[in-house]
């Protein structure tokens, strides 16, 4: 099951006739994610479907020990001025830098902000399978974004992410600051972050 959901997306992506395909690559000084520190110096691609609403891809990044690799799927929708979505997302590693993540995701957007919910389990290697549910409130104008995030049931902790995004000559940089509090997993509580990528149109 390690690569099941990696798998199916490839499999759609091959057989869509009419696919708008995308793929990207990127850098990041060090890679977080929802505020935990994965990897300093980490390298990322991606490939992604969309058509008429549904989605689906995989995406994979450098973690020192092996690969993370993530697999999604799902569909997103405008009622009115709300933009809603609904999804699941797999995350993989080949080496034992982590567990598999197993996650439903629920979106909404209006205007200027956005929430996002995910409601998961973690296999956890070293105990018993937890359950959790993460919370995003976002922000973003003109490239500036701001990201209020919250862990729930058996995981806990929470993080404030502050940035701007650009793209100079069909080249993406970033740069973020971090503040995470001590309950989140790992030894950083503030973090800079330059990022730099690269998106591909495959049509």
């Amino acid at each position: 099951m390690k690569f099941l959901i990696t798998g199916l997306a490839l499999t759609l992506l091959a057989s869509t006739a009419q696919a708008d395909l995308s793929a990207n690559l990127g850098y990041a000084s060090e890679y977080h994610y929802r505020g935990i520190l994965q990897k300093n110096s980490s390298a990322s691609g991606g490939l992604d479907y969309e058509q008429g609403g549904f989605y689906v891809g995989t995406w994979a990044a450098y973690v020192g020990d092996g690969l993370e690799v993530d697999g999604y799927f799902g569909y997103g929708t405008d009622v009115g001025d709300v933009s809603l979505s609904v999804g699941f997302t797999g995350y993989y590693y080949t080496g034992d830098f982590d567990d598999t993540y197993q996650e439903i995701n629920l979106g909404a957007g209006f205007g200027l902000l956005s929430l996002d919910v995910a409601i998961g389990e973690y296999d956890n290697f070293t105990g018993p399978t937890l359950d959790y549910t993460f919370y995003a409130l976002s922000i973003e104008k003109d490239g500036f974004s701001a990201t209020l995030g919250s862990f729930a049931q058996d995981f806990d902790g929470d993080y404030l992410q502050l940035g701007y995004d650009t793209t100079i000559s069909e080249i993406d940089f970033g740069v973020a600051l971090i503040f995470a509090n001590d309950d989140l997993v790992g030894d950083k509580e503030e973090s800079l972050i330059f990022t730099v990528g690269k998106s591909f149109d495959l049509n």
